[in-house]
């Protein structure tokens, strides 16, 4: 049965005063700045290494190594001229871009970013909120996404925008399933919900923590390559981003956004990339687990405030240069071929890795022998497999003879 625990943050454990609002507060600012701070690091990270890795010139003109070309490039979009077709919906067109940055935010709070801290004589955690239900909290934001990226594209009044929502609606609800699915591979290990409680299971014992299945990224492989592609997928991220096909839909669902709501798509989607990254971070590498400096004491404030976010970011930023690698590496799939793969190969993968993942969670709790059921387990999953894929239609029955 799914553990679900109580709320663990000490802070709001006790009585609530003004001290205690007044760190819940500075927790929501500090945490809403280090996102629009890591945005901001990203795209610059973004572009130097992709013009590294294709032999040109990156950015190098704003403030040192480039540091402040994005900062200065949202300040032009703020300032810019902002226009409204005349056909739109205005204030559903007005309201769509925070619809979509929203959902980035609110799953990004649930990630635990450090360990155990005091702050004004009050212990709480790195870690904005820790609901019970932290993982279906993580599921409805991500859903919630999809109505700012619809809404945009109806109250634009515009034919390409519709199109492009469309579009997009398709694609995010596709990979939504194998998503979704990915992450009950990991709930099966930790058997919570809590994602502070998913971390306190993949605990450092050294390095031997990484590879010895304390990590979920090893017993849970398969889930982990699944979630990479759905989450890629779902933020539009190279080579999912049919959403923005400028060959066809000149530039998708926000081709009638300018200024600083055109500016705010683009921030909710590195919003998510980076949130999905967190995420992975959570329930596949420990979190902040990692070691601690061992001529310090343990409780000591550089180990207990620095180490925890230093691991926790170095985790992040190895995963966010795995996606710009992506980004400069491979082409744009076709739409056919996007569908094809989310609905015909990724759901059905995610379906029976699950199913072996549980059979063997219930064979380690009753001591029955993996050497009889782990075989038996992969053999069944691949007799489904096989009978899901001759139940797929080939190209040459889906032909129609035209008269």
């Amino acid at each position: 049965m799914m553990t679900v625990h109580a709320v663990s943050d000490p802070l709001l454990s006790g009585d609530i005063d003004l001290t205690v609002v007044l760190i819940v507060i500075g927790k929501t600012i500090a945490v809403f700045a280090l996102l629009l701070l890591s945005v901001l690091m990203y795209i610059w990270f973004l572009r130097k290494v992709i013009a590294r890795m294709q032999n040109r010139i990156g950015p190098d003109r704003a403030g040192p190594f480039g540091l402040l070309q994005t900062l200065a490039d949202g300040i032009k979009l703020f300032f810019k001229e902002q226009s409204t077709p005349a056909t739109a919906d205005r204030k559903i067109f007005y309201l769509a871009p925070y619809l979509s940055i929203l959902p980035a935010f609110l799953a990004f709070s649930i990630v635990p970013i450090g360990g155990r801290v005091t702050i004004a004589g009050h212990s709480t955690f790195v870690q904005l909120a820790d609901p019970p239900i932290g993982i279906l909290v993580l599921l409805v934001m991500s859903g919630l996404g999809l109505y700012g990226v619809m809404l945009a594209g109806w109250a634009s009044g515009s034919k390409y925008p519709l199109l492009g929502s469309v579009r997009a609606s398709a694609q995010l609800l596709s990979y939504e399933a194998a998503f979704s699915l990915a992450i009950v591979g990991v709930l099966i290990q930790s058997n919570t919900l809590s994602t502070r409680a998913i971390v306190a299971n993949q605990g450092w014992d050294g390095i031997s923590s990484i590879f010895n299945g304390s990590w979920y990224w090893l017993p849970a492989v398969i889930a982990l390559v699944i979630f990479v592609v759905a989450a890629i997928a779902e933020t539009n991220h190279p080579p999912f981003d049919l959403v923005e096909a400028e060959q066809e839909l000149t530039g998708g669902f926000f081709t009638e956004y300018t200024g600083i709501r055109f500016a705010i798509f683009y921030l909710a989607e590195f919003m998510n990339l980076i949130t999905m990254c967190a995420i992975a971070v959570t329930l596949f590498f420990g979190g902040p687990s990692g070691p601690a400096l061992g001529f310090l004491a343990d409780n000591g404030w550089f180990n207990a405030w620095i180490m925890p976010v230093f691991w926790f970011m170095v985790k992040v930023i190895l995963l966010l240069f795995g996606t710009v690698w992506l980004r400069a590496t491979l082409p744009r799939l076709r739409y056919d071929q996007l569908m094809s793969f989310g609905w015909k190969i990724l759901i059905e993968v995610a379906f029976l890795w699950v199913m072996v993942s549980g059979v063997v969670v219930v064979a380690k709790d009753q001591g029955w022998s993996m050497w009889i059921v782990l075989p038996a387990a992969i053999a069944g999953a691949l007799a489904v497999g096989s009978v899901l894929y001759a139940s797929v239609p080939k190209g040459t029955e889906l032909t129609e003879e035209i008269k």
